[in-house]
């Protein structure tokens, strides 16, 4: 995953700790909280999921630790796990989208529009997850660009997360909160490059467009294209 040297590295290990609170802390009051008590009864897969979700997270975390130490041969060997492990995420991600839209139109509390306009919003997710980190992959040999799109691939997930705190419908407070990691880890090129890395100059307009999508939730052209993809379901 990632390969840093110097005093810059441990920049990265602040930033994986910083993403993997602002995951937990969204979904304390809804998920973990209620687990620690006893209290989330959710299918099996919900929590599948959420072991996966925060497995990436301590995986993050793991990795960028591993260079601070200089374990760099067991972090590349952790590295090949890795790519095996973002697929996992990828295919639960698309799992559990499904089947909660399955569960809420089941008891009544979404109709049909409802949950095809829920589906855009983790369906992009997973769609910029899966690119930033199949990039990541291809650019592994080149740790500069690697370990930027493996922290864009990051941010691509916490967007879920951000969602429980933050109401998409307050674009401005929702973009500032999710891009925050993003921001940081910009502003920090600026200060030890003298510039921004292209890569997270691509990596935020790709963000900003992908963000418009929650403006075409509710549009006829995309809601025709959700109840298709969940007709079996629905």
């Amino acid at each position: 995953m990632f390969a840093m040297t110097g005093p810059r590295r441990l920049f990265y290990v602040g930033l994986a700790l910083a993403m993997t609170a602002m995951v937990v802390a969204s979904f304390w009051p809804i998920y973990f909280g209620p687990l620690l008590r006893g209290e989330a009864d959710r299918p099996w897969l919900f929590h599948v999921h959420g072991a996966a979700f925060l497995g990436w997270m301590a995986l993050l975390v793991t990795q960028t630790a591993l260079v601070s130490l200089g374990r760099t041969r067991l972090h590349r060997r952790v590295g090949r796990v890795g790519m095996a492990y973002g697929v996992l995420v990828v295919a639960l991600g698309l799992a559990i989208t499904f089947a909660a839209v399955s569960m809420h139109t089941a008891s009544g509390a979404w109709d049909a529009d409802s949950a095809a306009a829920f589906l855009l919003l983790p369906l992009g997710d997973m769609v910029l997850f899966a690119g930033f980190f199949g990039a990541a992959i291809g650019y592994r040999r080149r740790p500069e660009i690697h370990k930027r799109l493996m922290i864009l691939a990051t941010i691509a997930l916490v967007f879920a997360a951000i969602t429980r705190i933050v109401p998409v419908e307050s674009p401005a407070t929702f973009l500032f909160v999710w891009l925050a990691p993003l921001g940081a880890s910009m502003a920090y090129d600026w200060k030890t490059l003298g510039r921004v890395h292209p890569v997270y100059v691509v990596g935020l307009l790709v963000f900003l467009v992908a963000f418009a999508r929650v403006f075409a939730m509710n549009a006829e052209p995309w809601l025709t294209i959700g109840r298709a993809l969940l007709a079996p379901l629905v």
